[in-house]
């Protein structure tokens, strides 16, 4: 059916005044009360249907819906709560699925207010839906409640839409007055226009026009408060309570919608959030806040710790806390970010099926290279200026990070920034850093641990957090004395009879990056806290070989973060106590000074003297303990500790978040006595995974001699073959697959291990490491850092086998009697034949058991 360009409003004496619509318009309705708004749309969907035109009504609004089930039009009920994106992408596709020239009437915009409570947003939704309807020749009507908006954002709406219109009523009179009618004029069109039964009179006299407008601007607040954001609204109103006698309802009802729009959605920890935040405590925040939105999962996580922690007057944490005084930078800007700068159609291209990768590449590139609205430059500007030059570090903090259930560890980026140079220098180094977050939505690793959790259509707002770097000019250098990880609970006991609630650390000298992240051929101290001086390894050898070698921290002259080496500080004498964290290497000290001279001293990075001297082991087991308490749930944190002018130490917390954890405590049967050509390996400790009773039914072998002898790039093509057969692997539960293979998986160094990206092991069931002398291929254990995250949330069991320690057993004769299937499953990988090697296993009886009590493990064949 072809329909004329002119559309009536359903309103003869309406048509008249703004020479009727057009295909293309969107309709924007000022409203003082929803009933006015519904009469205006009935008219216009009664006469849209009369004419079989498409009508299409979008509910989403409290208000009583304009429209029945069976009112002649379609009905979609879309879910703002969801989020901003959600919503707004839910909208995208039914638009894109309805197709051209149809009829839309919206709830009234202003009833997102209370699901996303700035205007900032509404007007974000408004810009970048109005367009795309305008482009797909529809005629769309819309509402905002008059005063609700800010003039910012109504101005932004006005610029976007075509007509403009305000109505208004006193008594029984009912007043129509267009602001904007877009390629159509008139000379009364922009005044004031009375209904009068079927039509519409001008208000053409001075002394009406001024009379009808002064009555209605009496009923308008006239105060500031009309030009402020409903968010600023909403905080000055908290803010009132906090001077005047409130009951503790009204005060509960406020905290409990700041945290809403606030803090998080997620309900456990918006429940811990309520419990433990008082409406001053959000009011501190939003002093800090950039923008508006949500702080996201780290911001929270870090705060809620902090909250808890210095609330508890039983060991009087706060002695021992460095304060902090970070900012956030809130959600809503990231979308701004997008929305502005006309990205969003990308956007929703990278949410599809055949986009979601290959769009995202694009979109990354461009979000490194957008700009920022002037208002939120001036606030990125203040916050260059109070830091001034201290180094400074921004952390992604998006909506679902830290979250139960989901950590997200590693997988957006964050930036340090040593923050020299001029103001204008360093806002420039400031805002390429924000970019390069927000960018690091699109990895890949990020995009694929979306997906693999089902998230790819969540509300996943990027928010950030800033934070000022701890730690102490030395030098060129700035650094903490120390940092790490904590975990309140050891899934990685390493010695019959340890304690996994005690909990455990992994220590390191400088910035936490090498605490965090599985560093090549470099090692954190782990700590027990139960036994804190026990080691995964024994003797001086292994511990130079098991030690830290390496610093990362802030080179302040060169304006960068590096890593530097233990040995080159020991030259440079750099100001480090090491008597409280160290303990001499005098073999190595004299090996220096002949080699090197000088007067060079060496140190072994132990950290027992702060373990066992002061009370830092049982400060950090109380503090894991009463979080995990408050959380119930086993927890993990990041920290850095400074000692003041005293020798005492300080902790600064910088995040805190559930902790992933497989398995179980509980008792398993082992079998009594078995042959030894059944075992494949067996052992006490050093796997992560809790108790487990596992079948197998494919192994994966990579020959650690046969690997050792082949060249680099040959290493790189064994990781992509298991990425092939890993991705044979349909349902893990159905077909469970042991992977072995020498040295540390996922390595960016073949020499050390298989250089596999996670993307190429997540669908492996049980994953072991061995260690192999002759390549120098040795397991990392890495409990804690991200690369333990992702084994946790993809429950992947994982083990480390050093064959030649007492009581290990380790056998792969019975599987090499089997035949490999290597070359059946991918006839391309031949040449490696004799590296790789694949067997079937299914119905043979293998099992992995393990029992975290016990702390015994065994790969067998069951009679």
């Amino acid at each position: 059916m072809v329909f004329s360009a002119r559309v009536t409003t359903g309103v003869e004496g309406l048509d008249k005044i703004i020479d009727g619509l057009r295909m293309g318009d969107n309709v924007v309705w000022q409203i003082e009360n929803i009933n006015d708004y519904r009469k205006l749309a009935e008219s216009f969907v009664k006469s849209a249907i009369k004419e079989k035109r498409r009508v299409v009504y979008m509910r989403f609004g409290h208000h009583e819906p304009l429209f029945a089930p069976d009112s002649g039009l379609k009905i979609y009920s879309l879910n703002p709560d969801a989020g901003f994106e959600g919503f707004s992408s839910d909208v995208h596709k039914i638009i894109t699925n309805e197709g051209r020239d149809v009829f839309y009437v919206f709830d009234s915009l202003s009833d997102l207010l209370s699901s996303w409570a700035t205007d900032l947003m509404i007007g974000n939704f408004f810009f970048i839906t109005c367009p795309y309807l305008f482009d797909l020749n529809t005629v769309a009507y819309f509402a905002l409640l008059q005063n609700r908006h800010s003039h910012h954002t109504v101005a932004r709406i006005r610029e976007t839409t075509q007509l403009l219109m305000d109505v208004y009523s006193t008594g029984k009179d009912f007043y129509v007055h267009p602001l904007k009618v877009w390629k159509r004029y008139s000379p009364t069109m922009f005044l004031p226009h009375l209904k009068d039964g079927d039509t519409f009179v001008p208000i053409t006299r001075s002394l009406d026009a001024s009379r009808l407008l002064s009555q209605i601007s009496k009923r308008w607040d006239e105060s500031t408060r009309r030009q402020m954001d409903y968010w600023d609204r909403l905080f000055l109103q908290a803010e009132e309570m906090q001077s005047r006698d409130v009951s503790p309802d009204e005060k509960k009802t406020m905290i409990d919608q700041l945290c809403r729009i606030m803090l998080v959605r997620e309900p456990k920890m918006l429940d811990l959030a309520r419990e433990n935040f008082t409406l001053d405590d959000l009011l501190q925040i939003k002093t800090r806040l950039i923008g508006t939105g949500y702080v996201g999962g780290k911001t929270v996580g870090m705060l809620l710790a902090r909250k808890i922690l210095t609330t508890d007057t039983s060991i009087g944490y706060e002695q021992y806390f460095e304060p902090h005084d970070s900012f956030f930078i809130g959600s809503d800007v990231f979308y701004t970010y997008i929305v502005q700068n006309g990205w969003w159609k990308l956007r929703m291209k990278q949410k599809t099926k055949e986009g979601y990768f290959k769009v995202a590449r694009e979109l990354k590139d461009a979000m490194a290279n957008g700009i920022f609205p002037d208002e939120v430059k001036e606030q990125f500007f203040q916050v260059i200026e109070y830091f001034g030059q201290s180094p400074i570090i921004i952390r992604s903090s998006s909506l679902l990070e830290d979250s139960f259930g989901h950590a997200f560890a590693g997988k957006y980026e964050s930036f340090f920034c040593a923050n020299q140079g001029t103001p204008e220098e360093r806002y420039i180094q400031f805002e390429e850093t924000v970019r390069k977050v927000y960018a690091s939505t699109m990895n890949e690793d990020a995009l694929i641990y979306r997906r693999q959790r089902g998230l790819e259509d969540r509300d996943e707002q990027m928010a950030l957090l800033v934070q000022r770097v701890s730690g102490s000019y030395r030098k060129d250098y700035f650094f903490p004395d120390l940092a790490g990880v904590g975990m309140s609970y050891n899934t990685f006991v390493w010695k019959k009879g340890m304690d996994p609630g005690a909990g455990m650390l992994r220590l390191v000298l400088g910035l936490g990056t090498r605490a965090v992240n599985r560093i090549e051929n470099d090692y954190p101290r782990m700590v027990a806290l139960d036994e804190p001086l026990l080691r995964p390894h024994a003797g001086m050898k292994d511990l130079r070989t098991y030690s830290q070698r390496n610093v990362d921290l802030i080179n302040i002259r060169e304006n960068e973060f590096q890593t530097v080496s233990l040995i080159k500080m020991f030259e440079e004498a750099v100001d480090i106590p090491f008597e409280k964290i160290a303990v001499p290497d005098y073999e190595m000290t004299e090996q220096l000074r002949k080699t090197r001279g000088g007067d060079i001293e060496s140190w072994l990075l132990t950290f027992d003297s702060l373990l066992t001297d002061t009370s830092f082991t049982k400060v950090m087991h109380g503090l894991l303990k009463n979080l995990e308490k408050a959380y119930s749930y086993p927890l993990e944190i990041e920290f850095t500790v400074n000692f003041n002018d005293v020798g005492d130490f300080r902790i600064n917390l910088l995040q805190c978040r559930p902790l992933q954890v497989i398995g179980v405590e509980k008792n398993i049967e082992f079998p009594g006595k078995i042959d030894s050509d059944k075992v494949i390996f067996s052992m006490n400790g050093n796997f992560m995974g809790g108790s487990i009773v596992q079948p197998v039914d494919r192994v994966i072998f990579i020959k650690p001699e046969a690997y050792s002898a082949l060249h680099q790039q040959e290493k790189y093509e064994v990781a992509r073959i298991i990425g092939e057969l890993n991705r044979m692997i349909e349902n893990r539960n159905e077909m469970p697959v042991m992977l072995l293979g020498p040295g540390r998986w996922g390595t960016t160094t073949p020499a050390l291990g298989v250089p596999v990206h996670f993307s190429e092991i997540n669908n492996i069931a049980v994953m072991g490491e061995i260690a192999h002398l002759d390549g120098n291929l040795m397991p990392e254990l890495s409990y804690g850092t991200h690369f333990f995250q992702d084994l946790v949330e993809n429950r992947i069991f994982y083990v480390a086998v050093f064959p030649w320690e007492d009581g290990v057993v380790f056998n792969t004769k019975r599987l090499l009697k089997g035949k490999s299937i290597l070359t059946g499953l991918l006839p391309e990988a031949k040449k490696y034949k004799d590296v790789i090697k694949v067997y079937e296993t299914k119905g043979s009886g293998l099992n992995v058991v393990s029992d975290v009590v016990k702390q015994r493990i065994m790969c067998f064949f069951k009679e």
